[in-house]
């Protein structure tokens, strides 16, 4: 009876159900291994070794979410091993535009992508910080590309490749309606630099809105609690001009370097490929000589090819790209110096404060003199009133009545003795006025 139950129940675990279909998330498609996860992390953990969330955005504005391991993010955007290490943890407050054969990896403070000529995968989308990014790819790139289509770029998407053997010709003028605008990875790129300056520049805002406030009470008054709220304000105004510098340095970098930035030309690039391709194909398809005049053909094809696509490409024009990422560097250079003018009102209030214990610290000395001289004069009268009570033989004990007048004397000696003393003191401006 027990093993019948138990052939019961393996039978109907079998006959489970399949999944449902990927569900929509905001326009984008879950996958099955994600809604998994949702219930049991731990059989998502043991089924998915080393996977990592991933969104998929094409140049049509499609969108979805998918879990890939290592190998598959190399092979599918084929960049090297090492280049997801910059995506990993250990470099996520680093920042780094890297320029590969076929792809372009993004790590700009939370926004970690890889973008190709054809889409982009970013990295751990569902984080708080990435949404406002997610949420400009979709509101933006579905525009960008709808304006693509109605030229000649829809011609390519109908085809499913650039040229064709039979009109690659005509490629130069859909080249020149492509270059009407920025290229695909350009546009990811200048919506990474606007979500990240937004951010910065939102952080700067909101830093300075803390400061003045905290660096006022801590002018008129300096208490324990205000230097500590002071000391948390330079903590966390370091470690923004930080992050706004490594950004603005990255920036600053491709922008001295017209190599790295030609480099980044993907659609460029990709291009280039499909038109010697596209030539080399027509030439072999058109030629039925021997093997070796066919080699002389396809090589000098290849120069053909390469001349006609540097008549139409010029791979040192990087005026896009430059005028792209000049803009962002002129937008964080401000955002820098917002950051370095709230320092400079720190150090001046801290100078301030500085100069308001120094006076503090000479009214204390002065008075400490001060003291010190009124001490001195009273040790005298102390003295005197001392020699006079030690049993020595002397007249004045039996005169009648010269007690009080003898006090009265000693200690207006002793005051006048204190005001010479003080004047003198004021006469070589050791205290003050």
């Amino acid at each position: 009876m027990g093993k019948g139950q138990f052939s019961i129940r393996r039978r109907k675990k079998a006959m489970a159900p399949p999944l449902p279909p990927p569900p929509v998330v905001n326009g984008a498609a879950v996958s099955n291994s994600i809604v998994a996860a949702a219930g049991t992390s731990k059989v998502v953990k043991k089924k998915v070794g080393g996977a990592r969330l991933w969104m998929r955005f094409d140049k049509r504005g499609q969108s979805e979410l998918i879990e890939w391991d290592k190998s598959a993010i190399i092979k599918r955007a084929g960049i090297p091993a090492r280049d997801l290490r910059i995506l990993g943890p250990i470099f996520s407050h680093s920042s780094s535009i890297l320029a590969r054969e076929k792809a372009m990896v993004v790590n700009l403070e939370f926004i970690r992508a890889i973008i190709t000529a054809e889409e982009v995968l970013l990295l751990d989308p569902l984080r708080q910080e990435v949404l406002p990014f997610v949420d400009q790819l979709r509101q933006q790139l579905p525009h960008k590309s709808l304006s693509k289509v109605d030229g000649t770029s829809a011609e390519q998407d109908n085809e499913g490749q650039f040229p064709t053997a039979g009109n690659w010709l005509s490629v130069p003028e859909a080249v020149e309606g492509l270059q009407a605008e920025l290229p695909f990875e350009f546009q990811v790129l200048e919506i990474a630099l606007e979500v990240v300056c937004t951010f910065l520049d939102s952080s700067v805002a909101e830093l300075e809105r803390d400061a003045y406030p905290v660096l006022d009470e801590l002018a008129m008054n300096v208490s324990t609690k205000n230097l500590e709220q002071v000391r948390s304000l330079k903590s966390n105004l370091t470690r923004l001009l930080a992050r706004v510098q490594k950004v603005r340095d990255e920036i600053e970098h491709l922008l001295d370097d017209n190599e790295d930035m030609a480099q980044l030309y993907l659609t460029r690039k990709w291009i280039q490929n499909q038109q010697s391709e596209a030539h080399l194909g027509t030439i072999v398809s058109n030629s039925f000589v021997p093997v070796a005049p066919n080699l002389r053909r396809l090589n000098s094809a290849r120069s053909r090819s390469g001349s006609l696509v540097s008549n139409h490409f010029n791979d040192n024009d990087v005026e896009d790209l430059e005028m792209l990422l000049d803009a962002y560097f002129m937008q964080l250079e401000g955002t820098r110096n917002k950051i370095l003018s709230v320092r400079e009102y720190i150090d001046d209030t801290e100078d301030y404060v500085n100069i308001q214990l120094d006076n503090q610290r000479n009214e204390l000395i002065q008075l400490q003199l001060t003291l010190t001289i009124a001490s001195f004069a009273i040790a005298m009268e102390t003295l005197i009133a001392g020699w006079f009570g030690m049993n020595i033989p002397c007249t004045l004990y039996h005169t009648q009545g010269v007690f009080w007048p003898f006090v009265t004397g000693i200690t207006i000696g002793c005051i006048i003795l204190f005001l010479l003393i003080l004047g003198y003191a004021r006469w070589k401006k050791l205290l003050g006025s």
